[in-house]
């Protein structure tokens, strides 16, 4: 592409960088932005700027939040004797959209996969672990998706807290081995939360 205009070039460059977003479409938002009001430019610039220096991530279950302690964590009309652990940020954003979970949260910050360098140490597993030490947690449901990866961390969660008396289960196979949760429909994934099995009944008796 050649630009006559090194400050529209640099924009659409930076535009770019997001994911899934090629020069061409970032060429369709720069130039979006140039017929908008200044104001409204200034105000997108603002609060992107804003929410990535001043976002913070809760103390208790590592999701992102405006202060210490997200909204969820804060809401004592929520189960508090119930969390559920997923992979990423994203995931929480997808089973809150079912309306079918009202428990807590833990946010893993991904899952161990030895083949990219993730080991359970990189993970928030120890945090996980202390929460159900010191918090009165009667289950753990376990939201992770479904491939070799989400099992064996499944797995060596579950030999932590071997010791530990408390419901361990699992979302149901609604979602498709190998699948993503963030990609499944509300439905699904919402019988998936509420067909929840025991984690032993599909990883074998090692836990």
């Amino acid at each position: 592409m050649i630009f006559s205009s090194s400050l529209l070039e640099n924009a659409v460059a930076e535009f770019a960088k997001l994911p899934g977003i090629g020069k061409k479409t970032a060429l369709r938002l720069v130039l979006h932005l140039i017929k908008q009001p200044a104001g409204d430019v200034d105000l997108f610039s603002t609060t992107v700027s804003r929410m990535r220096n001043e976002i913070k991530f809760c103390t208790r279950c590592h999701n992102i939040s405006d202060k210490y302690l997200c909204n969820i964590c804060a809401n004592r009309m929520r189960q508090q004797h119930t969390i559920c652990v997923v992979e990423n940020f994203r995931d929480v954003i997808a089973i809150e959209s079912t309306q079918q979970f009202n428990g807590l949260y833990h946010v893993l910050g991904g899952i161990i996969s030895p083949l990219d360098g993730i080991g359970p140490e990189q993970l928030k597993i120890e945090d996980l672990v202390l929460r159900v030490n010191e918090e009165e947690i009667e289950e753990i449901i376990f939201a992770l998706n479904p491939n070799i990866q989400g099992d064996t961390t499944i797995y060596y969660i579950g030999r932590k807290l071997r010791d530990v008396k408390i419901k361990i289960t699992t979302i149901a196979r609604g979602i498709a081995f190998g699948g993503e949760l963030e990609f499944a429909d509300e439905m699904t994934l919402a019988r998936s939360i509420t067909n929840r099995i025991a984690v032993e009944h599909y990883i074998g008796n090692g836990i």
